[in-house]
């Protein structure tokens, strides 16, 4: 290695000899680390210095006793690689060993002979256009077939997808984690997102007959709407690679614009942004999607100039319908993006509305701009306390730089609605009312920001439990910003809050129509069906948000669910453990005592107190419920009403509690809680 390889890398390869030996010069350490983490993604263990170097040992005998142990060698072959006499030494290590080596090549750089000459039979993939990411599916299934081991799932980079973003000011990105408990004999997934539920907040429903509904007829084919598109994440074709941030936020721009047009059906940015990093062909992405058109593009910046290129694909022929080249200073930036969105909108003829599209909400300064589509990236990733400090950060400078930017003011809303109900300790006062301000002041700057809007209704609704406000203010963000996945999913779980189920099953299917590749509106369809009994339904549709989210653990307690309806009770258990911590130690003290394992049952709710009582007492009111233990379920709510559990705001939809409804102190809580008996 180039001295020490990639310092940064944070994930473990498994036990026993590596498949693959990762050869790289340390410049190259962040092309590096993604291939670890898509083969290791694919079950392929990667041995990587300095992660798997055992401290104390000599470095150089730990390369070459991993080299002899892999079964192949990946190369990042670029101009660092071939200046590299430690990547020279490894290439020929592996050559001599007879390793099949697959190069990564990176850059146009001239080989020297001495690596030219072992590696004149290797197999190389090309990705020096600079779309590496692109690249990475097919090198996963390049070292599977030289060592021959079969394919077993897809070939996808989770670490490089776009993830569901967080509510951002264009679009609500954190709803829809899915939270689970137990039913009498079996599972029930009450999903919600971690604005509205801290911790993730589990429910659970009544026993239930084992019928099940008759399976699922296979659905006509979907109609595909001649007025619709799909706006791709631009793709970052700067030369140092780091204008992710602006073309993201750029194309996301361009998105909201488009979808301000009542005439065109525009493909939410949870389903479009999916695509980012993968393969698939613009044929496949418009299939999936449900679009007949596809827009995509790049961004290239040097220094102070910006070169956007975009073209309109239409996906049935793969006719260019449109392309521009725009060469701008990037203090130009938004008269770009309404260039951008108008050429499309007059090259599909879907606008009936006079003049060029609305605007955006903007800020003159380039830096605010930048600095807030970062943090608003940042969000999407945050779970720490420590990393959502960092997001406000990044949107103070914003502000300080540009007061009046109303998105930026929404989205600090957020940040700190989202600090606020991950605290293990309870929801800070300090962060419920810094969320108020902001969302105040952003509605002061623009009533007509939709963002905004949703951040109070949050804040009403979660932590002020002022149902009426709070539905004021869905229906004003809708009313803004109507159709839309980012407005239907929070408005349906408010009105599961309430008790609406139609409502809110109308709303999830909203959500789920217009942003087909949103996991968290299937997982809610989900939910929503097995409470009404439709069993093969509710597993159908989780099995979809499983298969579109892999990374999400949630949605494993509806299919255990199924399987202890079943009798697959050893079934079950293993599918619950797949989930965190957290989840694992809740669920156990419902599924031991639903399975009749009373001391299991008790020492698992007896831990769960110990851990969880500050901050999760709602969860803790409903284990003693379900077990009929009244009294301590009412003490437990008590006690959630005192330390302002946001959990409490579905106590009237939750099933765990049904075994209190009979009780008069049940609709006494309810009239506490402002909630309709």
């Amino acid at each position: 290695m180039a001295q020490s390889g990639s310092e940064g890398h944070t994930t473990g390869a498994d036990a026993g000899s590596p498949d693959v030996f990762i050869s790289y010069a340390s410049q190259d350490a962040p092309i590096a680390d993604a291939v670890v983490v898509a083969l290791e993604t694919h079950g392929l263990r990667c041995w990587i210095a300095p992660r798997d170097v055992t401290p104390g040992r000599f470095y150089a005998d730990e390369i070459v006793h991993a080299i002899d142990a892999a079964k192949a060698i990946v190369l990042i072959l670029s101009q660092n690689a071939a200046a590299s006499p430690h990547v020279l030494r490894e290439v020929e290590r592996a050559a001599s060993k007879r390793h099949a080596v697959i190069s990564l090549r990176t850059d146009k750089a001239p080989l020297p002979a001495g690596l030219e000459y072992f590696l004149n039979t290797s197999q190389w993939l090309d990705a020096s256009s600079g779309e590496t990411v692109r690249a990475l599916p097919k090198l996963v299934s390049a070292v599977q077939l030289a060592i021959h081991v079969p394919a077993v799932m897809p070939l996808v980079v989770p670490a490089v997808q776009a993830p569901v973003p967080a509510m951002s000011a264009r679009s609500l990105k954190k709803v829809g984690s899915i939270v689970a408990s137990v039913i009498g004999l079996g599972l029930a997934v009450f999903a919600a997102d971690r604005l509205w539920l801290s911790h993730q907040k589990a429910a659970a429903t009544p026993i239930r007959a084992p019928t099940f509904s008759p399976s699922i007829l296979t659905p006509a084919a979907p109609t595909v709407p001649e007025k619709s598109v799909a706006v791709l994440p631009f793709t970052d074709m700067s030369e140092k690679k780091d204008q992710e941030y602006f073309s993201d936020g750029l194309s996301e721009e361009v998105l909201d614009l488009l979808s301000r047009i009542p005439e065109l059906h525009v493909v939410a940015r949870t389903s479009a942004f999916s695509f980012k990093g993968k393969s698939d062909d613009i044929p496949t992405i418009a299939r999936k999607l449900l679009v007949a058109n596809v827009l995509e593009g790049s961004v290239r910046r040097s220094g102070n100039h910006l070169r956007i290129t975009t073209q309109l694909v239409r996906a049935d022929n793969g006719y260019h319908l449109w392309s521009q080249t725009y060469d701008r200073k990037l203090d130009d930036i938004f008269k770009i993006q309404d260039d951008i969105a108008g050429s499309v909108v007059q090259a599909l003829k879907v606008v009936l509305l006079e003049g060029s599209p609305p605007k955006a909400t903007e800020t003159q300064s380039t830096e605010a701009y930048t600095l807030y589509v970062q943090a608003r990236s940042m969000l999407i990733r945050a779970n720490t306390q420590g990393e959502y400090e960092k997001v406000a950060d990044y949107l103070q400078t914003v502000l300080k730089l540009d007061p009046k930017f109303a998105p930026a003011w929404a989205l600090l809303s957020l940040e700190h609605s989202y600090r606020a109900t991950s605290s293990t300790s309870g929801p800070a006062a300090q962060d419920i009312e810094e969320a108020r301000r902001a969302a105040t002041q952003a509605l002061a700057l623009d009533p007509s920001l939709a963002e905004a809007h949703h951040a109070m209704s949050i804040i009403l609704s979660g932590f002020d439990w002022d149902w009426i406000g709070a539905q004021a203010e869905a229906q004003r963000a809708l009313a803004l910003d109507p159709g839309k996945s980012h407005t239907a999913l929070p408005a349906g779980i408010l009105a599961l809050a309430l008790g609406q189920y139609d409502e809110a099953l109308t709303f999830f299917q909203t959500a789920a129509a217009t942003d087909p590749l949103n996991s968290s509106a299937q997982a809610w369809l989900g939910w929503l069906f097995g409470r009404d009994g439709k069993y093969s339904e509710a597993l159908g549709a989780t099995r979809k948000a499983l298969d579109l989210d892999s990374g999400s653990m949630y949605g494993h307690f509806i299919v255990a669910s199924m399987l202890l309806k079943t009798g697959d009770s050893a079934g079950a258990l293993t599918e619950i453990d797949l989930g965190s911590d957290y989840e694992r130690s809740l669920s156990r003290a419902y599924v031991f005592h639903a399975l009749g394992r009373k001391a299991d049952a008790d020492l698992a709710i007896a831990a769960f107190e110990k851990k969880y009582a500050e901050g999760d007492a709602y969860h803790i009111a409903g284990i003693h419920a379900f077990r009929g233990e009244s009294d301590l379920a009412f003490a437990w709510l008590d006690r959630a009403y005192r330390q302002r559990d946001t959990g409490l705001e579905f106590v009237k939809c939750d099933p765990l509690f049904e075994n209190l409804q009979a009780d008069p102190r049940y609709k006494a809580f309810l009239r506490k809680m402002k909630l309709p008996e």
